[in-house]
């Protein structure tokens, strides 16, 4: 009796506990979440904890490691030595050849000033302990390549921070410019600094962005709102020849950006230039979303977006197929759409074009270092509140991946030399900033990015998993050799993952935007371009870039007449919207103005 009356509070006790637990539970995560997104605030949205948990990680297996630490040893002790020649050398030739070698994409020490004393021995010391950190970073036995990227990736990040070219007691140019003005060009750095914040604390762009306004100097290609939902505009654009190809192209760009890099200005516009020769013209303009937007989903984009599209320009042209044309985040969205009809037998994509898109995401390149469960949990906390992940906080993730080019380089010149660099058209599109739907950045991260559940075959459409080896009609893909969000050799996967009979690769010099934005005329541009076929044997892709034949000029010609050679005859413009889609307004509509 005394065992059973014992085992019946105890049974009592653990129904009130879980009942408990279960009431607690929902508030013990808002608390997490709320304090994430605090902390978020001061972290630029990158998690401690998996910083931590990485640095961790790599000290254990250093110092599981006698071998790497003799190596280290011996290492500084090279590095000592020889900095210690080149001083003693250099106190006797002051043009003495420099012991180390900057990498070839590192500008910094690029001034014939550094080659002085005492400045060449500083840029000389931080090269070589630069390079023994990369040394301390990497080959570490037993640490994870993934964890080995993160540490090295956040090592640089730290060394760069401190680099002499940042100081300005250590910077010949800064110090050389402070002498001769008297020190105005730290006051006008000053001033530039207080100008920025404000700007910034304001929710303002740049200074210099003014002059270049959507629908005046940028996105001037005429046109008509011909569609729209609670997500996109469609515009159709104006014909400019007499006749035009029977297919339509519709192009879908990512919604991290706003379209208009794909219709800069006059000149340097790809829409321009395919309405002039002969293409009749769509593009999707998306919605920048709010608050209200929170729950929609990637399936939402698909449905809303391309698939929407696509039923309103068959309408509206009478063409029953259309070229279809996807930009970065916009592409994978098309090779999805793609994936999805050819399963469904639906017929309506004459061809597929990808521009810096992935479709497997395993070699990502170093954005892969912001992807893992600690980092997608902290993002997602971050955007609990507000439903939407902030064009500053993903403008900063950006930035992070090149900050020599686009964060020091400008501490520099901003307000060390007290220099502004020129607003251009490609700055000022790229300081108009989008904001991205939690549920919807959750499941790219976590689907594509972390899963990679669309080159696995697990990526599902209305119930169904759909596959890139389905899609059978031709297909165009291009790269950008210095693109560090769609590394190129991650976009030349689709020769694995594609089964077309025709797939035709080109890779362009340049970065994620500028190589794409490569109009005709464009100096010191070039690209390589090779057409795979169903029996042609799978080529690695350094042996391709090696064998592939180097075209000079810009890319865009040989596109189009890929897309020609892929249409039919020319037919009379088809109207601008239809009697179901009549124009509602002008190009380049109102979703683009929202900030």
């Amino acid at each position: 009796m005394t065992s059973g009356s014992d085992m019946g509070p105890r049974e009592d006790a653990s129904s009130d506990e879980a009942m408990q637990s279960e009431a607690v539970d929902p508030i013990a995560l808002q608390l997490d979440r709320a304090f994430h997104a605090g902390l978020a605030k001061l972290t630029a949205g990158i998690s401690p904890a998996g910083l931590a948990s990485t640095q961790a990680e790599w000290l254990m297996h250093l110092a599981l490691s006698p071998g790497k630490q003799i190596e280290l040893v011996d290492k500084a002790g090279r590095k000592a030595w020889r900095l210690g020649h080149y001083l003693q050398r250099l106190a006797l030739d002051p043009g003495v050849e420099p012991c180390i070698e900057p990498m070839p994409q590192d500008r910094r020490f690029r001034a014939p000033a550094w080659r002085l004393w005492p400045y060449s021995l500083y840029y000389q010391a931080f090269l070589l302990n630069q390079q023994w950190w990369h040394i301390a970073t990497t080959d570490v036995t037993g640490l994870p390549v993934e964890r080995e990227r993160v540490v090295n990736f956040v090592v640089r990040q730290w060394l760069d921070r401190w680099s002499p070219s940042n100081l300005p007691w250590l910077n010949p140019e800064v110090a050389s410019l402070t002498l001769a003005t008297g020190g105005q060009n730290l006051v006008q750095g000053w001033h530039n600094l207080l100008e920025d914040a404000q700007r910034a604390l304001a929710g303002r762009p740049p200074v210099g962005a003014e002059a270049y306004r959507v629908g005046h100097e940028l996105a001037t290609t005429a046109g008509k709102v011909v569609y729209r939902n609670r997500l996109i505009e469609l515009i159709q654009y104006a014909p400019t020849t007499e006749r035009v190809y029977a297919e339509p192209v519709l192009i879908v760009p990512a919604w991290i950006m706003k379209y208009y890099i794909l219709d800069l200005h006059a000149g340097a516009s790809l829409v321009e230039y395919l309405v002039g020769q002969g293409h009749t013209v769509f593009m999707i303009s998306w919605r920048n979303p709010d608050s209200d937007d929170r729950e929609l989903g990637m399936d939402d984009y698909r449905r809303l977006g391309p698939m929407a599209a696509l039923d309103a320009i068959v309408e509206i042209t009478g063409s029953d197929r259309v070229h279809g044309v996807g930009y970065c985040l916009g592409g994978t969205l098309m090779s999805i759409v793609a994936a999805a009809m050819a399963r469904d037998a639906d017929p309506r994509l004459a061809s597929l074009t990808t521009l810096a898109t992935q479709v497997d995401f395993t070699e990502a390149g170093e954005l892969m270092l912001f992807i893992g469960e600690s980092q997608i949990s902290y993002l997602e906390s971050m955007m609990w509140d507000r439903g939407y992940l902030d064009g500053y906080q993903m403008a900063g993730a950006f930035q992070i991946l090149r900050s020599n080019d686009l964060i020091w380089s400008r501490v520099v010149h901003s307000y060390l030399l007290g220099q502004r660099q020129p607003m251009n058209a490609l700055m000022a599109w790229n300081a108009d900033l989008t904001r991205m739907p939690y549920r919807m950045h959750s499941e790219y991260l976590r689907r594509l990015f972390l899963d990679n559940d669309l080159a696995n075959g697990r990526y599902g459409v209305e119930g169904r998993p759909v596959a890139i080896s389905d899609i059978r009609v031709p297909l165009f893909s291009v790269a950008t050799d210095e693109d560090h969000v769609a590394p190129w050799r991650s976009v030349y996967k689709i020769h694995l993952l594609a089964d077309a009979d025709e797939v035709t690769f080109v890779l362009t010099n340049g970065g994620h935007n500028a190589g794409i934005i490569s109009e005709p005329g464009h100096p010191r541009r070039h690209y390589q371009c090779c057409t795979r076929r169903g029996t042609d044997r799978y080529l690695d892709p350094d042996t391709w870039r090696g064998s592939a034949p180097t075209e000079k000029g810009s890319w865009w010609p040989a596109w189009q007449a890929w897309l020609v050679a892929h249409s039919s005859a020319r037919v009379a413009p088809p109207s601008l919207g239809s009697e179901r889609h009549p124009p509602l307004e002008d190009a380049p509509g109102r979703f683009v103005l929202m900030s």
